[in-house]
């Protein structure tokens, strides 16, 4: 009885081996299959395609960073930049703030001690686009900048020269006059991306030069109030101060993004970074290169979110679309029929889900081209023909320091403002800087204010705002009504003069 026992369990042991054999075969066969295809790809996009297809099949697995960091360090440039500060008020003496000694020595020395102007350092990240030595970076980088100088992977410096900024979108094209076979990383479909998706950032942050951290997208489509045309990645990727114009990098070794902001009480990185798209970029690239600036298509239209209970009051079926709140004057929307009230559900055959979706598309839009915009109004659908204009840009208006007045600078609203402001209307203007010593920042005057009215008069654009400055007695104080957020207040001014 034993040994028929011993015999069954002989048979079953070869069963089992002889299949084991058998499935190693077929995946042999099946390895052999993968490796001859393989042979006849690129072997970086090989590697990375290969990788990037086993993360996606197995989550469990880790993607390869070390191949992907080996291969995109090289093409990311280190940028400092040297700025001069504008002339500023130094501290009102040799005392602390709150030294009963320092009133003695405003009293007898005639307040703050004027500085000269200063130079500021400052540090960022970048990456090669072109061999012709054009690099990518955010604009913040390198605005206003005295001098610019690139420091390459390989420890070689050159000055550089900005060929193209654009401060909508937050992108600048700098240039070095250097020659060699630069390596240059393929741009990728920034639309591609999904949530959840591992990706790499490159910078050099805090001055630390070609650092790699790593993380996933956290999300897409995100708006932090930087601008009309909001639509960040988030990611979890470690970004701190010093990454700023660095890239983004998925799995296949392409940029996807340029690493811009951070969101931080600290100064440092807790996890939720952003990066312009990398589609955002190809699309201003070719006219940064060869104008400088970018030119884009204007609508003339101040649009506001269409709430669920807008909805319901205007009738509609679903809360989308953008709400056209004010027209500029003999604008393209208003020659062509569009009035307060309609609601903008389709733009040149784009679908307008939601009011931010409306300034991208337009301003993508070529200048000149006329397209048919479908809106509702009354419940009914209404299609115009529109002539598409060009979007201007914004003028800053002078310092009221500068004239002797209130020590706060002043800007025009444009529709643009408008909308990031929330305003139904671009009408008025708002304060851009406040001088902390000045008359405006002690009667707390506060960046982002609007200025409704001076003195009871009502201010309607920057013609408004200089006829009541200049009818202002001297020596006498000023009354200001200004909205901040969604309330208003009154504030009394006086003059320095």
């Amino acid at each position: 009885m034993k040994d028929v026992k011993k015999t069954r369990i002989g048979i079953r042991a070869l069963i089992s081996v002889g299949l084991i054999a058998l499935l190693l075969v077929l995946v042999g066969l099946n390895g052999d299959e993968r490796f001859s295809h393989n042979q006849l790809m690129d072997p970086w996009a090989a590697a990375t395609e290969a990788h990037a297809a086993s993360a996606v099949a197995n989550p469990s697995a880790l993607p390869d960073f070390v191949t992907l960091a080996k291969k995109l360090r090289p093409v990311v440039v280190n940028i400092s930049t040297t700025q001069v500060a504008e002339r500023s008020e130094g501290p009102a003496g040799p005392f602390q703030e709150g030294d009963p000694r320092g009133d003695f020595w405003r009293r007898f020395f005639g307040g703050p001690i004027p500085r000269g102007p200063q130079r500021q350092k400052s540090l960022g990240s970048g990456f090669i686009i072109d061999r012709d030595g054009s690099i990518l970076t955010n604009n913040h980088v390198v605005e206003n900048a005295e001098k610019i100088v690139v420091r390459l992977a390989d420890e070689r410096e050159f000055e550089a020269k900005v060929i193209g900024k654009d401060s909508k979108t937050d992108i600048a094209v700098i240039k070095i006059d250097a020659r060699g076979n630069f390596p240059v990383p393929p741009l990728g479909d920034s639309d591609q991306l999904e949530v959840g998706e591992w990706v790499m950032a490159i910078g050099n942050p805090f001055g630390l030069d070609n650092t790699v951290t790593a993380g996933i997208v956290s999300a897409k489509g995100r708006h932090i109030g930087a601008g009309p045309y909001d639509n960040f990645i988030q990611t979890d990727a470690s970004i701190n101060p010093g990454n700023s114009g660095g890239p983004l990098i998925n799995l296949r070794g392409e940029v996807v993004g340029i690493n811009t902001a951070i969101f931080s009480q600290s100064g440092g990185n807790i996890g939720i970074g952003f990066a312009t798209p990398i589609n955002l970029a190809k699309e201003v690239l070719l006219q940064l290169k060869s104008k400088g600036k970018v030119t884009r298509g204007w609508l003339g239209v101040v649009i506001q979110r269409v709430t669920p209970e807008i909805a319901e009051s205007l009738g509609l079926d679903k809360a989308q679309g953008g709400l056209v709140a004010k027209l500029s004057k003999d604008g393209p929307a208003e020659r062509a029929g569009v009035k307060i009230g309609d609601v903008i559900v389709e733009f040149d055959g784009k679908e307008i889900k939601e009011s931010n979706d409306l300034p991208i598309i337009v301003a993508r839009t070529s200048v000149d081209k006329k397209v048919r915009v479908k809106l509702l109004r009354d419940k009914k659908e209404v299609t115009l023909t529109v002539a598409v204009g060009e979007l201007k840009e914004e003028v800053v208006v002078a310092s009221a320091k500068e004239k002797g007045e209130f020590g706060f600078t002043v800007q025009t609203i444009t529709p643009q403002i408008a909308e990031s402001l929330g305003l139904e209307r671009a009408e008025g203007v708002v304060i851009t800087a406040v001088e902390p010593d000045s008359p405006g920042g002690e009667a707390g005057l506060r960046r982002g204010d609007v200025i409704l009215e001076i003195d009871r008069k009502p201010v309607r654009n920057l013609a408004d705002y200089r006829k009541a400055l200049g009818e202002s007695k001297k020596g006498k104080g000023s009354l200001f009504l200004v909205r901040r957020g969604e309330s208003t207040l009154f504030l009394a001014l006086k003059s320095s003069r």
